[in-house]
């Protein structure tokens, strides 16, 4: 990596130095000061390094920081998960990786899910475990059943994941519902699945669950070995899929897959152009959800 790619290192160090003032990290507020925020030798005893390290790093002097001390440097400085890679990345460092797969539902995506109650829409985590769906989700695709997650360290037992469904026959949801293959759609899915799996495998190299997942299915299905050893990396895209669906048949629907901002978890949602059979088609299976509801 080139040094100093995105942006003064120095400047970043003082700007964050200069918002934040003893009384913020723990320390007596002393007497009156000349400038605003932390003394660059108050900034050094946080992080641990040597107020000559820390003044060369301001001044441009030093600009390739360990690993090591870029952490510090956050950590004393109180750096948000956004600020902190930045700084790795100014400083020409990989951004650490987080632990594990993050199975918490922002709030705003919870109101999503129960406001949203006319689109069947599904929240998973990024390694496809699913974590919440609205009821026309149900309606339409059948109730979720109880599964292993991404792996019993996971810690997960009552979610069922989307890849172990479709390499295992492992099933995902009640009834005899489904995606219908359809000129090879249904590889290309699970093409598209075994890619996005190994990005995940690669962002949470630390997550048990996820490693366990992959071993498990490498010994369970010749086709995710196969997908798996091609080395294909990628997300799973926005398609048109086929659901069959037990009591209206075959319907035909625009599937979209949204990222989170600040979270990595994925909404799956299924629509249908307004006036078209697939619309009316919903349109029962909603009504149907909302009387079984109030029955």
């Amino acid at each position: 990596m080139q040094d100093d790619p995105h942006g003064d290192l120095g400047a970043l160090l003082r700007s964050w130095r200069d918002r934040l003032s003893p009384v913020d990290v723990g320390l007596a507020a002393g007497d009156s000061r000349r400038a605003a925020g932390l003394r660059r030798e108050e900034l050094a005893a946080l992080a641990g390094l040597s107020v000559d390290y820390v003044v060369r790093l301001e001044q441009g002097r030093a600009r390739r920081p360990s690993g090591q001390v870029a952490a510090a440097l956050a950590r004393a400085l109180q750096l948000s998960e956004a600020e902190r890679d930045h700084l790795f990345i100014v400083a020409g460092l990989l951004p650490p990786s987080p632990r594990e797969v993050p199975a918490h539902i922002p709030p705003g995506v919870q109101r999503l899910v129960a406001r949203l109650g006319e689109v069947p829409l599904a929240v998973f985590t990024a390694s496809w475990d699913l974590i919440s769906w609205s009821p026309l989700w149900a309606a339409l695709l059948g109730e979720p059943v109880p599964g292993r997650g991404s792996g019993p360290a996971r810690g997960s037992g009552s979610r069922p994941n989307l890849i172990r469904s479709l390499f295992t026959g492992e099933p995902l949801h009640e009834g005899e519902n489904g995606i219908v293959s359809r000129s090879g759609s249904l590889a290309r899915f699970g093409a598209s699945l075994v890619g996005d799996l190994r990005r995940v495998h690669g962002r949470y190299p630390d997550d048990r669950g996820v490693s366990a997942l992959v071993t498990e299915l490498l010994g369970a299905s010749p086709e995710f070995r196969r997908l798996w050893e091609s080395g294909a990396v990628g997300e799973h895209q926005s398609e048109r899929k086929v659901v069959h669906n037990a009591v209206v048949g075959d319907v035909e629907l625009d599937c979209d897959v949204f990222s989170v901002a600040g979270s990595d978890v994925r909404i799956v949602a299924y629509t249908a152009a307004t006036g078209s059979d697939a619309a009316a088609k919903l349109d029962f299976l909603r009504v149907s959800a909302v009387g079984a509801a109030t029955r």
